[in-house]
């Protein structure tokens, strides 16, 4: 059999379901697996491997007992270190919130554990998940898997690096600005940012959330085969009350055609070559899939809802996000903040809300009449690590290249970043999104794109 650590958790958890492998068997192949590549991508940054086949053993027995098994029956999952699990610090990368001890679960680590999954380690993030890189002063540098000069993503990085890498077979990350979406990128994996309330979030060892992160961050799946997207969205998205943003709509919409809208250029992005490449070749993927492809010239307006987004996001209490960056003294915190203060500060959160309203009704009209978009993750490769604070230039090149990302949050909508292959050994990849609650349009589209390319494996890391 192939190691177990290889499968995807889709097959690791059929094999638990019908009794040829335990869930203490999984845990061990993936406890080993972290200690083997982990010291050298600094990807999982706390695991406690006694509560971990403590878990493993608690699911065989209630596999022995014929108890009602869930979509993640024994499959190791990774939790990022920024949201809260019991008896677990939630540091969010940050030496300040050392002792932040989480007395209970965020709701989307307790539906985890109600789907089965083994809790096998908490990933890295930037300090505050500021960054599409990841280090920070507490916990260190996450380092990609498959080039170590090459950004490993933010904010989930220490996710996307875990799963490229074969640690744990699915990674739970949150975005409210490209935060899985990038990871998956920058990995070459796949990864899925919800609509806003689809998977219920929060975090009780942490103070109430301004409006702008309430309606702009969300959890969700990082992974290395769509399926197993799937499955991870349908065990995240259970009901938790203690959210009242959760939406309780059914994973699968009404039937929309198969009819793509391809942007090549969105909003002005003029993307490298490599990257338009990649596009135009998912756009063939799914043409030869049998979906209707039509490209666009533009789409609606992405510079404006990526501008409000950075505005919610970083604005909305910017001087005390920027008095807590400056007593950790994190580079990247700082640069982020100060970097973005002329766009930002002062924030008038009643003009933002009023223009979020209007644009996101061009959205919804722009998603009726296409029920799939296809564009770019980045107008670039994934960038050398550490790109944003090299200078001023380098700062404003990174935040105009992913564009793409920051403008879907504003609205609330859903995005997945499809990996679609190499350039040399950087990854690369495209970015799908749909209407609100439609992640299973984005899911079938992101299939077609899948099933026409070389699929994503675990990888060793490289020298």
């Amino acid at each position: 059999m192939q190691e177990l650590w290889r499968l995807s958790a889709t097959e690791l958890a059929g094999l638990i379901k019908s009794k040829k492998v335990s869930a203490k068997e999984a845990a061990e192949a993936g406890l080993a697996r972290l200690d083997a590549v982990n010291p050298q991508i600094n990807a999982v940054i706390d695991h406690r491997p006694d509560d971990v086949l403590a878990q493993a053993t608690s699911i065989d027995a209630a596999i022995a007992r014929g108890d009602e098994l869930g979509p993640l029956v024994g499959v190791p999952v990774t939790i990022k270190v920024g949201v809260d699990q019991q008896g677990f610090a939630t540091t969010n990368g940050l030496k300040l919130q050392r002792d932040a001890i989480a007395m209970a679960d965020n709701p989307v680590v307790t539906n985890l554990r109600k789907a089965g999954a083994i809790l096998l380690g908490r990933t890295n993030c930037p300090a505050v998940s500021y960054r599409w890189f990841t280090s920070n002063l507490i916990h260190g540098d996450t380092k990609n898997p498959r080039d170590p000069g090459i950004t490993p993503g933010g904010s989930s990085g220490g996710a996307g690096a875990a799963v490229a890498a074969g640690i744990g077979h699915i990674a739970h990350g949150t975005d409210i600005a490209g935060s899985i979406r990038y990871p998956a990128y920058a990995c070459g994996v796949h990864g899925l940012r919800p609509s806003l309330g689809r998977i219920p979030a929060f975090n009780p060892a942490s103070p109430e959330r301004p409006i702008g992160p309430q309606i702009g961050a969300v959890s969700g799946p990082l992974a290395r085969t769509i399926n197993d997207l799937r499955i991870s969205l349908e065990a995240m998205s259970a009901p938790d009350a203690r959210d009242p943003w959760y939406a309780p709509v059914p994973l699968e919409g009404p039937p929309r055609p198969k009819r793509v809208a391809m942007c090549l250029n969105p909003d002005g992005l003029n993307p490298v070559p490599e990257v338009v490449a990649a596009v135009a070749d998912a756009g063939n993927r799914l043409q030869r899939a049998g979906w209707f492809v039509e490209e666009i010239a533009d789409t609606p307006s992405m510079r404006e809802a990526a501008d409000l987004q950075t505005k919610l996001w970083l604005g909305d209490g910017y001087e005390a996000q920027l008095e807590t960056a400056e007593r950790e003294g994190d580079p990247g915190a700082l640069a982020c903040l100060r970097g973005n203060r002329a766009k930002v500060h002062p924030f008038d959160l009643s003009k933002a809300l009023a223009r979020r309203d209007a644009v996101t009704r061009e959205w919804f009209a722009f998603l009726d009449k296409y029920p799939v978009l296809l564009m770019p993750v980045s107008g670039e490769l994934p960038f050398p690590d550490h790109l944003d604070l090299k200078d001023e230039e380098s700062f404003a090149r990174v935040w105009h290249a992913q564009l793409p990302q920051i403008a879907i949050p504003f609205m609330g909508l859903p995005g997945l970043t499809v990996s679609t292959g190499l350039v040399g050994r950087i990854p690369v990849g495209v970015q799908l999104v749909a209407a609100r609650y439609r992640e299973d349009l984005c899911l079938a589209a992101g299939e077609a794109i899948e099933a026409g390319g070389t699929p994503s494996a675990a990888i060793d890391p490289a020298g």
